[in-house]
């Protein structure tokens, strides 16, 4: 350990992050390139080789021609996802969950009360809902 300083240990360490952060910096672009409606298939090549033929530049380009709008595809595309998670919960819950099943009772027992179903018919969907 004395052949490697602690300013040389901190450097590597400062080094290490950066290429950790230019890599986030990378993976973020590309998932924005390619989540753009608003590109076709040619410019997102295009942008694509851009970045990475020429790394720095291609990224800083990217990032003032296009980084305005960054925010907006990512709240969009974070939007349609919170919608397909909250229809899919909606779905697996589904109307025969306990509170659904207790309200559908409550109604048929109304309706038996107020003399709109028989007893019968009562019985035969009350069966059905908690089957």
């Amino acid at each position: 350990m004395d052949d490697y300083p602690l300013l040389n240990l901190f450097w590597t360490m400062l080094w290490f992050f950066v290429f950790i952060a230019w890599l986030f910096l990378l993976f973020t672009l590309f998932a924005d390139i390619f989540r753009s409606k608003d590109l076709g298939g040619w410019a997102k090549a295009l942008w694509t080789l851009f970045i990475i033929i020429l790394p720095i530049l291609g990224s800083l380009v990217y990032l003032i021609v296009r980084g305005r709008s960054m925010h907006e595809r990512a709240a969009e595309d974070y939007q349609e996802r919170e919608k397909a998670f909250r229809t899919y919960v909606q779905e697996a819950a589904g109307p025969a969950g306990g509170a659904g099943v207790a309200d559908e009772l409550s109604k048929l027992a109304a309706l038996r009360d107020s003399g709109a179903l028989t007893a019968d018919e009562f019985e035969a969907q009350k069966t059905k809902l908690l089957s």
